[in-house]
C-alpha cells in the first residue's frame, strides 16, 4: 500500500507537473504572440517614420525652393518700384513743362488778341481816315 500510495502521489505530482508544462507553455506561446505583434507594430511605424522623414525632407526642399522665388520676387518689387518712383519724378518734370508751356501759349495767346484788337482797331481807324479824305474830295 505504500509503494500504491507512494506511485499515486508520483502520478499526482507528474500529472500537475504537465499541467504546470501545459500552462507555462499556453503562456509562453502567449507571450511570443504579444512579442510577433509588438514586432509588427514597431515595423509598422518605422514604415511610417521612413515616410515621415521623406515627406519632411520634400517639405523642407519645398520651403527651400519657395524662399528662393520669395526673394527673387522681392527683388522684382524693389525693382517695380525704383521703377515707379522714377516714372514718378519724369511725370511730375513733364507735368511741370507742360503747365509752363501752358501757361505761356496763354499768355501767348492774349498777346496775340491784344494785337488782333489793336490791328483792328487801326484798320477801323485807317478806312474811316480814308473814308474822310474821300469825302473831302
Amino acid at each position: 500500500m505504500q509503494m500504491t500510495m507512494l506511485c499515486w502521489y508520483c502520478v499526482v505530482v507528474i500529472v500537475a507537473g504537465f499541467n504546470q508544462v501545459r500552462e507555462l507553455e499556453n503562456e509562453l506561446e502567449s507571450v511570443q504572440k504579444h512579442i510577433s505583434d509588438a514586432v509588427k507594430g514597431i515595423r509598422k511605424y518605422e514604415c511610417r517614420i521612413k515616410e515621415l522623414t521623406y515627406q519632411s525632407a520634400e517639405d523642407k526642399n519645398n520651403i527651400i525652393r519657395l524662399q528662393e522665388l520669395v526673394d527673387k520676387l522681392q527683388l522684382k518689387v524693389k525693382a517695380y518700384k525704383r521703377q515707379v518712383v522714377e516714372a514718378e519724378e519724369h511725370a511730375n518734370t513733364h507735368l511741370t513743362k507742360f503747365r509752363k508751356v501752358q501757361h505761356e501759349l496763354k499768355e501767348a495767346e492774349e498777346r496775340a488778341d491784344i494785337a488782333e484788337t489793336q490791328v483792328n482797331k487801326m484798320r477801323v481807324k485807317s478806312r474811316d481816315m480814308g473814308k474822310g479824305k474821300v469825302s473831302e474830295e
